[in-house]
């Protein structure tokens, strides 16, 4: 029998966006084997240090963790942007540092995580956001690369969701950062693919799309 537990922001806490709709824990729940058991502690609006919070409330009994966290670092990050600067280059380090910051705070993120001793994923941020910019989509590729290098030095699989969430009706129409039904049908398709899939017994990063 396992057990999946969904940490991290709205990605996986999607339910007001999707009124009278299946949210993201429901529909990983119908991809399940009927054996299996899926719980929901993230929350909207948390952030990669706001993990702390959701660890205490993890089941004694799960068996495999999946994380979406970091978009909200990166919405309140996007306001520099909008800094003054005289260069290219003058821009970049300025990214570059909050995207240090933002290393080490998903680092020991991830490390806490793992301290569970259970099998764990990790979810890229998704860029296909209508309302997103081509700046903001730049800007976000590095907070991505932060993501993908954490999964590739820890061993562990890969949920990008750039990939699996590619069009607009991914997304839903009471809030374009949010997952919509369709979006979140085919995040939970992907994560269970990726429990059916993975072999967790070694540690070897995989991406799942």
């Amino acid at each position: 029998m396992g057990h999946v537990v969904l940490l991290g922001d709205s990605i996986f806490d999607n339910a007001r966006y999707v009124p009278d709709r299946p949210c993201v824990i429901e529909q990983v729940r119908r991809g399940l084997p009927t054996s299996w058991k899926g719980t929901l502690v993230a929350v909207d609006g948390h952030t990669v240090e706001d993990i702390a919070m959701q660890l205490p409330r993890v089941p004694a009994d799960a068996t495999h963790l999946v994380v979406s966290i970091g978009g909200n670092d990166a919405l309140m990050a996007s306001g520099l942007l909008n800094t003054p600067v005289v260069s290219v280059g003058e821009a970049l380090a300025i990214l570059a540092e909050v995207l240090s910051e933002f290393r080490t705070g998903y680092s020991a993120m991830l490390n806490s995580v793992l301290a569970l001793g259970k099998p764990t994923a990790i979810c890229t941020i998704y860029d296909a956001i209508p309302t997103l910019g081509d700046p903001e989509r730049a800007a976000l590729a590095g907070f991505n690369d932060v993501i993908s290098r954490a999964a590739g030095s820890a061993g562990i699989p890969l949920v990008d969701l750039r990939i699996i969430c590619n069009h607009a009706d991914d997304y839903s129409p009471l809030s374009a950062i949010e997952p919509s039904v369709v979006g979140g049908a085919k995040i939970a398709d992907a994560i269970c693919r990726m429990l059916a899939g993975h072999d967790f017994s070694k540690p070897v990063c995989a991406v799942y799309v």
